[in-house]
């Protein structure tokens, strides 16, 4: 069983990591989806194989992905000029830079960076190798790195 004092611990962590994957209007839809999952994959949760906020944070990456293999492309109007807001000269924005890496990257991110998980952690979540999750953070830093430079010059 989950019991809500079992979840409720990592509701803000879930929540959190659902924003990373999606938006905040989808994020309490990814969340409450993934609880509803877990539920349903109660029988299946092994202590052994890790914890449970690992398992949880696993479902919502899950279910994120679901999501978005789904969900229709959408088809963005060109933006003449000046109708796009010029972000302040000098001010670095992270979360828009993050926001802005691939899925899998902002996630890995999320995870080690936000949530503090370790990359045996973030490799459990994500379903994949530890050296992947490293050569993931890796490639991510390289972005950010790269992004940071051309909004500098």
């Amino acid at each position: 069983a989950l019991p809500i004092s079992w979840v409720q611990p990592w509701l803000p962590d879930l929540w959190r990591f659902a924003v990373s994957l999606s938006s905040l209007d989808d994020a309490d839809d990814l969340v409450q989806d993934s609880l509803a999952r877990a539920w349903v994959k109660r029988a299946v949760f092994d202590p052994s194989r890790g914890s449970a906020r690992s398992w949880l944070l696993a479902i919502v990456a899950d279910r994120a992905r679901r999501r978005w293999l789904r969900r229709p492309k959408p088809v963005l109007p060109d933006a003449g000029p000046g109708e796009i807001a010029e972000p302040d000269a000098g001010r670095i924005d992270l979360r828009r830079e993050i926001a802005a890496l691939p899925q899998r990257q902002r996630a890995t991110v999320y995870l080690h960076y936000y949530l503090d998980l370790p990359v045996s952690e973030v490799a459990q979540v994500l379903g994949c190798a530890e050296g992947t999750v490293k050569s993931t953070l890796y490639d991510a830093r390289r972005a950010l790195a790269r992004r940071l430079e051309d909004d500098d010059g």
